[in-house]
């Protein structure tokens, strides 16, 4: 799909969707639990695939517009019929991986080629480290991956500086394994709330985890029970919106309440820039306000998910912005450093990319003919560009925005950009 922006206002309400870390982290957790009730999830690609896995280890789960309920297998998965396809999740493979390697037998992994080209490798040499028997068929480090169990639990080190979800992975299933599992962390653990979501949910359920964030303890022979919940919004899909309102008028933002997610910190960065924002906490909204922006130093290791967002923000602000402590963005579903230098490049951008970050002098944009790369997060930034760009902005691969944000550009309408797709 194609998507067309032109140079708009924009100015309205929007709803936040519902988080997508904690839609993933909710139905794996409540499918080794016992009975969940997981209200407002979000509903996207990336989730029903997590969905789709957790059924496929025997969990009985039924999906309806507003909720998810799941029977879950009590720590016990299923060896699953055929191979698990995660599509293009990423968190599905990951988190999924330890969930299948508490079954009594070998599951198997794919995904589309953009998830068969992102590693793993972290999290197959510590399922194996713990007892289990993991590998990747093209003995790469990525799927098609294999692994089987039962994981047994121990000691072991784990890289923090690629992925987080490798130990939110290991975090979520070990309280399953047969004996007491510690997971020291070598080197710095890059994007930490991410991890924080994953305990906080963990804890919900009634599971503990013992963590100082260089090692983590889990107790064995623990039991999940989530009952009810309601999945909090997405500060990293609002991001998109806060940043149209900072650019091109006022927007505010609905079902943005209190929670772990690190991505809450894009509002730190446009009051940086020296964007206009408001958060009522209690109403859960936030109102971004159009001003003049100025650039400025960020270190996004905890939040690397805001890179393309503030890639934009940084393309039209005056002054120079470095983005920094950003090597781990570089495994996402594509290349985000790279990918956002070229495409920013063809819209008259001056922005150098450098080996752990990115240099932008802010300017003036031109409409241009750019890629979407099939990753959800560099259209919707794109399409931001758009609002701000001389002429029009064509995006190819725009469809990849259904991985978390489906109602993407029906919200870019609504506050009055010229959108066609």
């Amino acid at each position: 799909m194609i998507a067309k922006v032109k140079k708009s206002e924009v100015w309205g309400e929007v709803e936040a969707p519902p988080s997508k870390s904690y839609t993933h982290r909710a139905v794996v957790i409540g499918s080794l639990g016992r009975y969940s009730k997981i209200e407002k999830p979000l509903l996207s690609a990336d989730t029903l695939a997590t969905v789709g896995a957790c059924k496929a280890m025997g969990a009985e789960v039924s999906v309806t517009d507003d909720s998810v309920e799941i029977a879950g297998v009590i720590g016990k998965p299923g060896v699953p019929d055929d191979v698990i396809n995660a599509a293009n999740s990423g968190t599905t493979l990951r988190l999924c991986l330890s969930m299948a390697a508490l079954a009594d037998g070998a599951t198997v992994f794919t995904g589309d080629s953009s998830l068969r080209s992102r590693p793993s490798g972290p999290l197959i040499k510590a399922l194996n480290d713990l007892g289990a028997i993991c590998f990747s068929t093209r003995h790469n480090g990525r799927a098609p991956i294999v692994v089987q169990g039962p994981v047994k639990g121990g000691e072991i080190s784990i890289e923090g500086g690629i992925s987080s979800q490798f130990i939110s992975s290991l975090l979520i299933s070990c309280p399953f394994a047969k004996r007491d599992t510690t997971i020291n962390i070598n080197g710095q653990l890059k994007s930490k709330p991410y991890v924080e979501v994953t305990l906080e949910m963990i804890e919900k359920a009634g599971g503990k985890v013992s963590t100082d964030f260089k090692e983590f303890h889990i107790e064995s022979d623990q039991e999940y029970d989530l009952k009810s919940y309601r999945v909090p919004g997405d500060f990293s899909s609002a991001s998109y919106m806060l940043a149209a309102g900072a650019l091109a008028g006022k927007v505010t933002v609905a079902n943005l309440f209190e929670s772990k997610q690190g991505d809450a910190a894009i509002m730190e960065c446009l009051l940086d820039m020296g964007a206009n924002v408001y958060w009522d906490t209690e109403r859960g909204t936030v109102t971004v306000e159009q001003a003049e922006l100025k650039g400025i130093d960020v270190d996004v290791g905890a939040t690397p998910d805001l890179v393309p967002t503030l890639a934009v923000l940084a393309a039209c602000a005056k002054g120079t912005t470095h983005i920094t402590n950003a090597e781990h963005v570089r495994y996402k579903e594509t290349d985000r450093l790279h990918a956002m230098t070229t495409e920013l490049q063809k819209m008259g951008a001056d922005i150098v990319e450098e080996p752990d970050g990115l240099v932008i002098s802010g300017g003036r944009l031109k409409g241009a003919k750019v890629d979407g790369y099939d990753d959800h997060r560099i259209v919707m930034a794109l399409a931001v560009a758009g609002l701000m760009a001389t002429g029009t902005t064509s995006i190819a691969t725009a469809e990849s925005v259904d991985i978390s944000y489906p109602g993407f550009f029906g919200d870019l309408r609504r506050i009055g950009a010229k959108v066609e797709t």
